[in-house]
C-alpha cells in the first residue's frame, strides 16, 4: 500500500519536476552563450516542453514497469525456491525438498532463526505443490490461498479467489465512473475502459482453466527462460504485473494524452472588453520580448566598451547628439513647428536683421 502512494505521489510531482531541470539542461548545451533563450510562454518553449516532458513520463512509466516487475522477482516464489519448474512431478518436488532440507534443516543450523524460518518456509511450500488443489490455487491466486483454511478443492479456492477480484474490478470501475463525471481522466475513456474489460476477462479466464494461457507457456515462458535471466512467470504473478502496469498506463496516458493532440484554437469571446484584455496582455507579452531582445543586443553592441568610463561618456553623448538630430528633427510635428516659425520672420527686413535668415 505504502509502495502504491508512492507511486502516485510520484506520478504527480516528479515528471513536472524532471521536466523543468532537463529543459534548462537543453538549453544550457544547445544554446551558445549570449544566444537568447526561449521565454516561458512562448510558442518555442511550449514546443519543447511538450517533446521533454513526453520523453520524461515514456521514461517514468518504463521505469514503473521495471520496479513492478523487480518486486515480483524480489518476493520469489514456491517453485524458485525450491528449485523447481512449473512442470516439476511429485517425485522430483520431494527429491529437490529433501536436498535442500539436509542443508537448512534447524539441526544443521543450529542457534540462527532465519534458518529455521526458511526451513519452515521450504515445508510449506512442499506441501502446497503436492496437493493438486492448493497447487492450482496457488498458481493462480498466489501465496494469499495460504490464508483460506476453509478451502479443500479446486472448486473452493475458485470460488473464494472470485471473492477477492469481482470487487477489485467493481471498485476500480466506480472510482474510474467518478473522476470521469469530475472531468478527470477524459483522455482515452474509451480505451481505458476496454483495457480494463480486457484485463478482467484475461484473468477470469486465467483462474478458470487448468492450464497456463498459452501464450505464457508457449511463448513468454520460453523466450524468457532461452535469452534472459528472467524466471519464468506463474499467472499470478502475470495477473499482478498486469494490474500495476494498467494502473501506470491511465496515469501515464492522462498526462501524455493532451499533450500528443494537435494545439487548437481557443474560442474567442464575443465580448469586447474580454478581447480588448486577450489583446493587451498579448501585447504586453509581446513588448516584454522585444524589451528582452533590446536589452541583449544593447548589451552585446556596448561590451566592447565596458569597463572604460571615458569610452561610455563619449558614446553617450554621441548616442544624444544623434537622438536630436535623427529623432526629434525629423518628427513631424517638430518639423511643423519649425516651418510655421520660419513663415513668421519678416521677409522684408534689411540683410543682417534678427529673425531674418
Amino acid at each position: 500500500m505504502s509502495s502504491q502512494i508512492l507511486s502516485l505521489a510520484g506520478w504527480t510531482f516528479l515528471p513536472n519536476m524532471v521536466t523543468g531541470w532537463v529543459q534548462s539542461l537543453y538549453y544550457g548545451i544547445i544554446i551558445r552563450a549570449g544566444d537568447p533563450k526561449p521565454q516561458p510562454g512562448s510558442p518555442r518553449w511550449i514546443a519543447h516542453r511538450r517533446r521533454i516532458h513526453i520523453i520524461v513520463v515514456s521514461a517514468y512509466l518504463l521505469y514503473t514497469i521495471y520496479e513492478a516487475d523487480w518486486e515480483i522477482r524480489r518476493e520469489s516464489d514456491f517453485y524458485q525456491d525450491l528449485g523447481a519448474s512449473h512442470t516439476s512431478t511429485d517425485r522430483e518436488i520431494k527429491s529437490l525438498f529433501r536436498r535442500l532440507a539436509a542443508k537448512h534443516h534447524p539441526d544443521k543450523v543450529q542457534g540462527s532463526v532465519s534458518g529455521d524460518g526458511y526451513f519452515v518456509h521450504l515445508k510449506q511450500a512442499q506441501d502446497t505443490l503436492l496437493d493438486p488443489a492448493k497447487r492450482f490455487a496457488y498458481e493462480r491466486f498466489g501465496p494469499t490461498i495460504l490464508e483460506w483454511q476453509r478451502c479443500s478443492s479446486v472448486r473452493d479456492y475458485l470460488i473464494q479467489g472470485l471473492q477477492s477480484i469481482i470487487p477489485y474490478y467493481l471498485v476500480a470501475a466506480f472510482f474510474m465512473y467518478i473522476l470521469s463525471i469530475f472531468g478527470y481522466l477524459e483522455w482515452g475513456k474509451y480505451w481505458r475502459w476496454l483495457t480494463m474489460i480486457c484485463l478482467c476477462v484475461f484473468e477470469l479466464h486465467t483462474i478458470s482453466r487448468p492450464q497456463f494461457p498459452q501464450f505464457v507457456s508457449k511463448l513468454l515462458n520460453p523466450i524468457l527462460t532461452a535469452f534472459t535471466t528472467h524466471p519464468p512467470y506463474l499467472p499470478f504473478q502475470l495477473i499482478q504485473l498486469f494490474r500495476k502496469m494498467s494502473l501506470t498506463l491511465y496515469i501515464a496516458f492522462s498526462q501524455i494524452g493532451p499533450l500528443l493532440e494537435p494545439p487548437t484554437q481557443t474560442k474567442r469571446s464575443s465580448d469586447p472588453e474580454v478581447q480588448l484584455r486577450d489583446n493587451l496582455n498579448r501585447l504586453e507579452a509581446n513588448t516584454k520580448l522585444a524589451e528582452a531582445e533590446a536589452a541583449r543586443l544593447m548589451g552585446i553592441e556596448m561590451g566592447p566598451f565596458m569597463g572604460d568610463k571615458e569610452a561610455l561618456d563619449g558614446l553617450q553623448s554621441k548616442i544624444g547628439r544623434w537622438l536630436v538630430q535623427n529623432t526629434v528633427r525629423n518628427d513631424p510635428i517638430v518639423r511643423d513647428a519649425i516651418g510655421r516659425s520660419m513663415q513668421k520672420r519678416r521677409v522684408d527686413a534689411p540683410a543682417g536683421a534678427k529673425g531674418n535668415r
